[in-house]
């Protein structure tokens, strides 16, 4: 059997990477069975992304994905200035054990945020794509990957993101990435982006990797996006936005603040990181432009294809200014390592062809759909909660009686219903104070089961009714 011994940060870790398949799902099986079976314990601090990257001699950002999706599913908790620790979770083992610890089940009904619905990805439109892409492909397409990212592509988006989006580029200024993360991870690494300051709620595994270079600062956040009233008080060269469709508050950044916003950087010299995560999914009104589009010079925008496909589909770019165009470049390395090259050519076909176009008009309309049946139930059956943020995205923010959180979430959890609250997304520097509220990713449950899952759900916030007597 094949293991790697790894010794980062003062942690050793004996991990399996022997098993099948790729090494990312290696790398996440092995340190789900560590903390599973007690030889991680809760509280253990895990090697930084760059030792263990180093150390397994994989990608930093797989290492970082993979912290995020185990932070995501409860695993492992990230914490500003303490790094990635082992969470401490109900019933969890503290030694080995003889006793058999059954493997983390799946929920029944999944809400947790940011999932788009599996069973939409479009399978023939993709393979059909692929065909086409692969058979019209020049031969230097299979070489050594250029980490500006295939031209086809680049062209595509820049045609696609300009008539969908507003954003102001061309194929020249776009970098292609494996996602926002990568993104992070990269800017991290150019000295002209840090510090960083980013909105008071957001990805903990996002501010872990800004985090990287340095403290974060929170810049709070209301019902009308991020306040930019006190972006000069702040010590920060870069400033990280969702402006959109805030995640996970569900707000929109008002036109006013954009404005401020550009200003700020342009005093600062500074720089935007527009997260246009799931930008095309607007429901009460045609959407929102891309800020970029109001200085390309300041604002660098990011976006993939996550939500509007797959997160397995591991490709996004970045509209790159023109003064990080080089830096960025270089941070990426002389060849491209992340992002596969028939993924580059099979999404540009897709976009050429307007079946992208196609598949995100479809999925705005079931999402939709969901979201409207999730918040009329709401409205009828437990008129004490409501429903924060504009109508879009794939998740809904509700809002419940003081003190009841917990136990909307212990409930939910007794029932196989998967829900996360909107503290756990809280920067831990801010002085915002979150209402208890959950998300609910209205996306992610199958067509069958939606009804049921809405259902079980309502029938849950029913109980946190302030005047319900009990049974």
């Amino acid at each position: 059997m094949v293991t790697n011994e790894v010794n980062s940060g003062g942690v050793d870790l004996h991990l399996n990477l022997s098993a099948g398949g790729s090494r990312r799902a290696a790398l996440g099986d092995a340190l789900r069975d560590a903390v599973r079976s007690g030889r991680l314990e809760p509280g253990t601090t895990l090697p930084s992304y760059r030792a263990l990257a180093q150390d397994l001699g994989i990608a930093r950002n797989t290492v970082a994905d993979i912290y995020g999706e185990l932070v995501s599913e409860g695993w492992l908790e990230a914490r500003q200035g303490s790094g990635t620790r082992v969470a401490h979770r109900a019933g969890a083992v503290s030694r080995p054990s003889t006793s058999v610890v059954p493997a983390a089940t799946r929920p029944k009904f999944d809400f947790r945020p940011g999932r788009p619905d599996p069973g939409s990805f479009p399978r023939t439109a993709w393979l059909t794509a692929a065909r086409r892409a692969v058979d019209r492909a020049p031969l230097d397409a299979f070489g050594p990957g250029d980490p500006h990212g295939r031209i086809e592509l680049r062209r595509a988006l820049a045609d696609y993101l300009a008539r969908t989006r507003g954003v102001m580029t061309d194929a020249r200024h776009i970098i292609i990435c494996s996602g926002f993360s990568q993104a992070a991870q990269i800017l991290t690494e150019c000295a002209v982006a840090a510090p960083f300051a980013l909105e008071s709620y957001g990805l903990p595994f996002h501010r872990a990797i800004f985090g990287e270079a340095g403290p974060t600062a929170a810049v709070s956040v209301d019902h009308r996006g991020c306040t930019t009233d006190t972006l000069d008080t702040i010590d920060a060269r870069t400033l990280v936005l969702t402006p959109s469709h805030q995640f996970p508050t569900g707000a929109s950044l008002h036109p006013q603040r954009r404005t401020a916003a550009i200003e700020w950087a342009r005093r600062r010299d500074g720089l935007i990181v527009e997260d246009d995560y799931d930008g095309e999914f607007r429901y009460d009104r045609t959407p929102v432009g891309a800020l970029q589009s109001l200085d390309p010079d300041r604002v660098l925008y990011v976006g993939s294809v996550s939500k509007s496909l797959s997160p397995g589909i591991r490709v996004g770019w970045m509209a790159v200014p023109e003064f990080l165009l080089d830096t960025i470049l270089a941070a990426k390395g002389e060849r491209e390592a992340t992002v596969g090259v028939v993924d580059q050519l099979s999404l540009a076909e897709l976009i050429v062809s307007g079946a992208y176009d196609r598949h995100v008009r479809a999925m705005r309309t079931k999402y939709r759909r969901r979201r409207d049946e999730l918040v009329r139930a709401v409205e009828l059956r437990a008129p004490h909660v409501g429903a924060m943020g504009i109508s879009a995205g794939l998740q809904a923010v509700l809002t419940l009686p003081p003190g009841t959180v917990n136990t909307v979430l212990r409930a939910s959890s007794d029932v196989g219903l998967a829900l996360e609250s909107l503290e756990m997304f809280r920067h831990p520097s801010t002085e915002d104070v979150s209402p208890d509220a959950v998300l609910v990713g209205f996306s992610a449950p199958s067509e069958r089961s939606y009804p049921y899952a809405v259902d079980a759900l309502v029938s849950i916030l029913e109980l946190t009714a302030p005047n319900r007597r009990p049974a």
